[in-house]
């Protein structure tokens, strides 16, 4: 079998040290620290490594795509799911449509340490259901490249993001 004809080349390999990685603090919630991955906001799709201190608390929530999200420490639960904790080594997998909201118990040592990859967006809503925005790739790397502006030691914050299409004339 013979190598394909077309494919993608690479100078070097697109990778990031998620334990080298400055946090950004601040950027979807409070007592969240974000570590920006990947965001490609023309499919849709982010990556971050998030910390959550003990006590947080999302807002309800609706995915419109799918959502591979792993535990590395610490311990959280949906409020819907409250004997289903994720803890250390825990791999959830979440179908596009569903709807929660994430709790951190107060009662944790430690940050909780996750790294995510959605698909979409995240509607989030009030705890009586009013509608309060969409978080998707786009709205975070517009929070993001605030950050870098505006948090001390930010400026070597580095994350992958979709090419911006151009046209080619032939």
């Amino acid at each position: 079998m013979a190598l394909p004809e077309t494919f993608t080349h690479q100078d070097e390999l697109l990778t990031i040290s998620s334990n080298a990685q400055p946090f950004l603090d601040g950027l979807l919630h409070p007592g969240i620290s974000v570590a920006p991955m990947f965001l490609d906001t023309h499919n849709g799709v982010w990556c971050l490594r998030v910390k959550f201190k003990p006590g947080v608390t999302l807002p309800l929530h609706y995915h419109t795509g799918v959502v591979h999200f792993y535990t590395m420490s610490g311990c959280w639960y949906y409020t819907e799911y409250p004997d289903q904790k994720q803890t250390a080594g825990s791999y959830l997998f979440e179908p596009g449509g569903s709807i929660h909201q994430l709790n951190v118990p107060a009662d944790n040592t430690e940050d909780t340490d996750t790294f995510m990859i959605v698909f979409g967006a995240n509607v989030n809503f009030t705890e009586t259901g009013e509608y309060i925005n969409m978080m998707d790739a786009g709205l975070i790397k517009t929070w993001v490249d605030q950050a870098i502006k505006e948090q001390p030691g930010a400026e070597d914050v580095r994350y992958i993001s979709s090419p911006v299409p151009s046209f080619t004339k032939s």
